[in-house]
């Protein structure tokens, strides 16, 4: 392997204590794109640096992207693919590098134009997945967007040949971000970190999202860990938390108060890297100031919080993941074909996803003790294995409450944190 790409940045810094952090930051202008690296790179924390793409560039609408980019438009991202390369270069000469390596953010089902882009300038990390960034994203048929990823992990391993060690961080833990059993989360992320080795990719992140309890969070995290150790054996990996990607608390002491739990589920789980959202997330999109406040206070949260990994094998969400990604390698050698079997079948099926290629048969709800249970399996291959707890159907006020819950929880008690927060950098 490399010594300085993505990958190896991530390993070096766990290996001496500290957690990596990450914004989700995209701005459509060059030089606010290249002030918000800055000040990611300079803040008080181990950091990597992103690049978020804008959403014509995400689903390929570049006629769009380049003429707001001539117009002087803003937009909601970083258009990689209608900027000339000779801009994106200037955005990070001299940030940019093996000290501070910078990953390209995007959502998309059909992301060649994006890879072809971001290797121009010579970035070797993204993120994404066929079912992770088909499925929540738009209608894109599902048997298109594997054979989209297919062809850009391709592209992206040939990177290979000029010394790079290019990186592919899975979106699989992240399925709608919310009420979505852990692990369904926990299986998706495996089974895309699995069709990326398949395709070429060597260095690879799994993801998973904070949910709703604490204990089942620690559960999935630890089954994740399991999993990938049983089945990426020859690949380098590590796993990146997500700060909780449904309707954040709108007040301050709430939002730092889950922020904080995101930072401690990572350390003491044994994962590398935190992916942070901000005191804005409840209201807008944050500003570079609030994204580096995030950032340093997840750091300094993290810096006081002890590892304590549990058993992954031993517990309900290793049970249930397990099985889900047994069941789908067994229905095709080519992991793809497996993937468009397994939807096919409701193998594989996301509550509450409206994608025309998910079958729509699985419910969830969140039970008295806040974790995330099965009302109903449908048809995944998980009887007699997962905890099933039917309920009443629910409503669509009743939905609209548990998407609420996180939100409601952390606004409802008082700040418990007592450390300082370190100041935010201009």
């Amino acid at each position: 392997m490399t010594g300085d790409g993505f990958g190896a940045f991530v390993r070096r810094a766990h290996a001496a204590g500290h957690l990596v952090v990450q914004p989700r930051m995209g701005m459509s202008g060059p030089d606010r794109m290249r002030a918000g690296l800055l000040a990611t790179r300079n803040a008080a924390a181990t950091t990597v640096g992103t690049i978020t793409l804008d959403s014509y560039t995400r689903v390929g609408d570049l006629e769009s992207a380049g003429l707001a980019v001539l117009e002087g438009v803003a937009l909601n991202g970083y258009p990689i693919a209608s900027h000339e390369t000779t801009t994106t270069l200037r955005v990070l000469d001299g940030i940019h590098g093996p000290d501070f390596p910078v990953q390209v953010r995007h959502g998309s089902a059909a992301p060649q134009h994006i890879f072809r882009a971001l290797t121009a300038v010579g970035l070797d990390a993204s993120e994404g997945g066929p079912v992770s960034y088909c499925l929540p994203y738009g209608r894109v048929p599902l048997r298109e967007s594997v054979a989209h990823w297919a062809a850009s992990c391709q592209l992206f391993a040939a990177q290979r040949e000029s010394g790079a060690e290019p990186h592919l961080e899975t979106f699989g833990g992240c399925v709608l971000g919310q009420l979505c059993p852990p692990s369904l989360l926990v299986a998706v992320s495996v089974l895309e970190a699995m069709f990326f080795r398949r395709h070429g990719i060597r260095s690879i992140s799994v993801s998973y999202a904070q949910q709703t309890d604490a204990r089942q969070d620690a559960e999935a995290v630890a089954a994740l860990r399991s999993l990938c150790a049983r089945f990426l054996p020859d690949t380098e990996w590590h796993v990146v938390v997500y700060a909780y990607m449904g309707l954040f608390p709108e007040t301050e002491e709430g939002t730092y108060r889950l922020l904080g739990k995101a930072a401690e589920l990572a350390v003491a789980s044994g994962s590398e890297r935190l992916i942070v959202k901000t005191v804005a997330e409840s209201r807008r999109i944050p500003s570079v100031a609030e994204n580096v406040a995030a950032l340093e206070y997840a750091a300094a949260v993290a810096a006081r919080t002890p590892r304590a990994p549990l058993d992954g094998p031993g517990t309900q969400t290793y049970a249930e993941a397990s099985a889900l990604v047994n069941a789908v390698l067994e229905l095709d050698d080519d992991l793809g074909a497996a993937l468009l079997a397994a939807f096919a079948r409701g193998c594989l099926d996301v509550p509450y996803c409206l994608h025309p290629d998910n079958a729509g048969f699985t419910r969830s709800y969140i039970a008295a003790d806040g974790r995330l249970c099965w009302a109903d399996i449908g048809k995944m291959p998980l009887r007699g294995i997962a905890d099933v707890r039917p309920t009443e159907a629910i409503t669509s006020s009743g939905l609209l409450d548990s998407l609420s819950y996180v939100r409601r929880s952390f606004d409802r008690h008082p700040f418990e944190d007592t450390a300082p927060r370190q100041p935010a950098r201009p």
